[in-house]
């Protein structure tokens, strides 16, 4: 007889993506000390492929376990129908292939990354429901991840947090070294939770910082070292406040946020279903979508194998260059940064009002009060090459960053919401929508890198890849003549042009090079003396 399946655990079918598989990394003699071989082959060909088995993952949790009927990652493979609602023109865009909802699929990514993601919506959204789905679909027993979600309170101690010294060595303890510690159980799983993490108090907040950050807690000189691990966090606002306000450090180590949309009506058939059938998602996951610590490991390695374009790698520069100038910020060239602005607790209102002759609807840099930190573009690029992998393929595709950006630097890219491009009509919406504003602001970037031709017209790209091929064998005459093209080059950009944000880094990477052969031109003298 055959055994009913229950309609909760139905898994989608392979393919989920039909398409033309992609060729993996090809075999390397290292993987041979990864383990044995015949291990390695085994697994390979009894399971599917970790993108597909991802996949089948968000499938099940949008079809069967988070009610989320929210495409707002959309891809297209021919034009898309598009139909204009209302007094505000709304467009409603019919997505031409696959697409995907970023409430489940994001966090799946966040999950093989062994990133940091912050759900942020109104109470009953989802959200530490989500975060319970991704520690049981990573291998963790419901009972295991309820108790060792850590729910932020106003009287949360660092003790709470991460655990206490046991009594007993404390009173015979002639050293802090013989203190033991009974740590929090939650410290050693591979997924870690804190619901509204912006009710924790300041001090505690460091204590939990520590551990995000470094991977490692610490009470009386006492040490414990965490695992790799995915983090959720979540919070009712993105503001960073709360009952405590968010240390901007803290904020600073989540590296995606995903907001949780309001509950389409029309789905409460479903919402009646389980309460008729007394389902709870969460304690249902089918064992073919949950992975083990050692696939994680695997899908997180096949994610950084993905390529990076240099094409599109550049473009990406070229974007992250806007907003970090500020050209009356500092005398030095090098100190004309926002930043130092901020260091000096100035008003950055009262410093860029001074600008003038710049055409502040073109730069784009106006329209933020920071720039980019190193980790946000690191993560920008990790998080680019996850949605590539999840989409099955080798190479990350401009389409892919430009939909992963905007999660990515929701919290990264702090608005400044009085600047002249928010004032008209139609683009006062991107105040409240962070996503939209970030999405445009990549794609005027673009638009400007396509007017300077910058793909086939780029000085400085030529010289840098002059540089990178070595200075070993240059003789003098050719450092020189190296120089000299530097020289001129910063010339040409001196007559009258208005310094932009990308001019900026540019001209700053030129006098890098120039150092770099200045002091190779010295050591060259010096050697032929």
């Amino acid at each position: 007889m055959t055994q009913k399946i229950n309609p909760f655990q139905k898994v989608s079918a392979s393919p989920t993506l039909p398409h033309k598989p992609e060729p993996r990394r090809k075999f390397d003699v290292a993987d041979l000390y990864n383990g044995p071989v015949s291990d390695v082959g085994a697994e390979e060909t009894e399971q599917a492929p970790l993108d597909e088995k991802l996949r089948k993952a968000y499938f099940w949790i949008v079809n069967k376990a988070i009610i989320s009927p929210y495409y707002d990652i959309e891809y297209h493979d021919s034009p898309p129908q598009t139909f204009t609602f209302g007094d505000q023109k709304s467009k409603l865009i019919l997505p031409s292939d696959q697409s995907y909802a970023s409430f489940a699929l994001m966090p799946l990514l966040n999950l093989v990354l062994r990133r940091k993601c912050l759900f942020i919506g109104g109470p009953g959204r989802g959200k530490t429901a989500s975060a319970i789905l991704m520690g049981v679909i990573a291998g963790h027993s419901i009972k295991d991840i309820k108790r060792a979600i850590q729910h932020g309170q106003p009287q949360m101690t660092i003790s709470d947090l991460l655990g206490n010294p046991l009594p007993s060595t404390l009173v015979g303890a002639k050293s802090m070294d013989e203190v033991k510690i009974s740590w929090r159980r939650w410290l050693s799983m591979r997924v870690k939770i804190i619901d509204e993490y912006n009710r924790i108090p300041t001090r505690t907040q460091s204590a939990l910082l520590t551990v995000m950050s470094d991977n490692y807690a610490e009470i009386l000189d006492q040490i414990y070292e965490c695992p790799e691990s995915a983090w959720y966090l979540t919070a009712n606002d993105d503001a960073g406040g709360g009952t405590y306000q968010v240390i901007e450090a803290l904020r600073d180590r989540i590296d995606i946020v995903v907001k949780a949309l309001h509950f389409n009506t029309r789905f409460l058939k479903d919402l009646l279903t389980r309460i008729e059938e007394e389902v709870k998602p969460e304690e249902v996951v089918p064992k073919e979508i949950t992975f083990t610590e050692a696939e994680i490991d695997r899908a997180h390695k096949e994610i950084l194998d993905v390529k990076f374009p240099s094409e599109l790698r550049r473009r990406i520069e070229f974007f992250a260059s806007h907003f970090e100038f500020c050209d009356r910020g500092a005398e030095q060239i090098e100190y004309k940064t926002k930043d130092t602005v901020k260091l000096a607790a100035l008003d950055l209102h009262t410093i860029t009002a001074t600008d003038t002759g710049k055409d502040k609807l073109k730069d784009l840099g106006i329209q933020t009060r920071n720039g980019l930190s190193v980790r946000a573009m690191m993560t920008s690029l990790v998080f680019a090459k996850a949605l590539s992998w999840f989409r099955g393929h080798n190479q990350v595709t401009f389409e892919d960053v430009r939909q992963i950006i905007p999660f990515v630097l929701h919290d990264k890219l702090s608005q400044d919401a009085d600047a002249p491009f928010f004032e008209t009509a139609e683009t006062a919406v991107y105040r409240s929508d962070k996503i939209a504003w970030i999405r445009r602001l990549f794609d005027l970037s673009c638009a400007e890198y396509d007017r300077l031709d910058r793909d086939r017209d780029d000085p400085v790209a030529r010289l840098e890849e002059e540089f990178e091929r070595g200075l070993e064998g240059v003789t003098e005459a050719e450092v020189r003549q190296r120089l000299v093209k530097i020289e001129r080059t910063l010339a040409d950009w001196s007559k009258g042009r208005k310094i932009y944000g990308h001019i900026f880094d540019d001209i700053l990477k030129l006098k890098y090079l120039h150092q770099r052969y200045t002091n190779y031109l010295k050591w060259l003298k010096w050697t032929n003396s």
